[in-house]
């Protein structure tokens, strides 16, 4: 399966902005989908994940609250709504997909889209 993040862009703090994920190729397939992060000299870090029904999720502790994830699978997208942004979020983000269950490392999926840039200013 292929991935393409967008929606990125420059915000100030404070404001929103709505990641979109779309995915193609082997789309019949069922996979769990996830948001991971990476800043500038830190680790990827794991934001938010979404079971193929949209029933089941997952956020990271300094999300809650603030972020929501969610799918269309009639149109093979998840998309990650950012509200109250925070200097602190400033990183690359990156979908990801895995084909059974809920995870929370980026070891733990199998394909990975291009990653869209997410700055904040304070």
């Amino acid at each position: 399966v292929q991935l393409q993040a967008s929606g990125g862009g420059l915000v100030q703090a404070g404001g929103s902005l709505r990641l979109s994920c779309a995915a193609s190729g082997r789309t019949s397939s069922r996979y769990v989908m996830g948001w991971f992060r990476q800043a500038p000299g830190r680790e990827r870090e794991f934001v938010a994940a979404i079971s193929w029904s949209g029933g089941s999720t997952r956020y990271a502790d300094s999300v809650k609250g603030r972020f929501t994830i969610s799918r269309d699978n009639a149109k093979n997208t998840v998309y990650l709504q950012m509200n109250s942004l925070k200097a602190e979020d400033t990183a690359v983000y990156y979908c990801a997909a895995r084909p059974i269950g809920i995870a929370t490392m980026a070891s733990e999926y199998d394909y990975w889209g291009q990653g869209t840039q997410v700055t904040v200013s304070s």
